[in-house]
């Protein structure tokens, strides 16, 4: 099963340790950083599925970073929880209207903020998908979010496994990337088609070290089909 990114930005080290061990413990993958230039550092690596961040951090606070995250269309369908001391309504409010998703107030409940991140993750996944597919040597099935190419089990992102379940559901239609945008990222996320492109490289990055690196294919002027 493909484990949920959960990016990690407190600069309290004794506190984003323990939400590492947390949050591993309960099933996701974690990335870590004490400041924004290290959580760039970390999405330049992999997009996370969500992101909990501190607001007072060196350097560009919490809520400027939010901010800027929901404002690029790599990051801006990024569910982002604001994990915080700040528990003003004022700031709550801050917080949400700069691009936070959800906002958690130190001290906090364990299992309030799993159930917060999963909620959030859930959001975050406009497209509804369906039942298992095999294709050729490729098995993906959205109810564990695994996938399985010449039997190996596949780490791969979110948006990505969405796009590969899209193609292989429909492998005779072609796909703008209007569609592609509606239909994985959803209506409601500022995202633009540069951000389809940037994906499909990533998917096929993937297809590629297990022999599939053709397997999306690109027509030329209007968008993408299954090779």
């Amino acid at each position: 099963m493909v484990k949920n990114t959960i990016l990690i930005i407190e600069d309290d080290t004794a506190l984003n340790e323990m939400l590492r061990f947390m949050l591993e413990r309960n099933g996701f993958q974690t990335m870590q950083a004490e400041n924004t230039g290290e959580a760039d550092q970390c999405i330049a690596r992999r997009i996370p599925d969500a992101i909990l961040l501190d607001w007072m951090l060196p350097g560009i606070d919490g809520v400027d970073y939010a901010r800027k995250l929901k404002t690029h269309p790599l990051t801006a369908d990024i569910g982002i929880i604001m994990v915080t001391a700040r528990g003003e309504d004022e700031d709550k409010i801050r917080g949400l209207d700069f691009g936070a998703d959800d906002y958690v107030t130190k001290p906090f409940s364990t299992n309030e903020l799993l159930a917060r991140i999963r909620a959030t993750i859930r959001r975050s996944k406009p497209q509804k998908l369906g039942g298992k597919i095999t294709y050729e040597n490729i098995i993906i099935d959205p109810e564990s979010h695994s996938l399985r190419i010449n039997e190996s089990v596949i780490d791969i992102g979110v948006k990505e496994f969405e796009l590969l379940y899209l193609f292989l559901r429909k492998p005779d239609r072609v796909y703008s990337r209007t569609q592609l945008l509606d239909q994985v990222w959803g209506r409601d996320n500022y995202v633009d088609e540069r951000t389809v492109d940037v994906y499909i490289r990533r998917l096929r990055a993937i297809l590629e070290q297990y022999g599939y690196q053709a397997l999306i294919k690109t027509v030329r002027g209007v968008g993408y089909r299954l090779a």
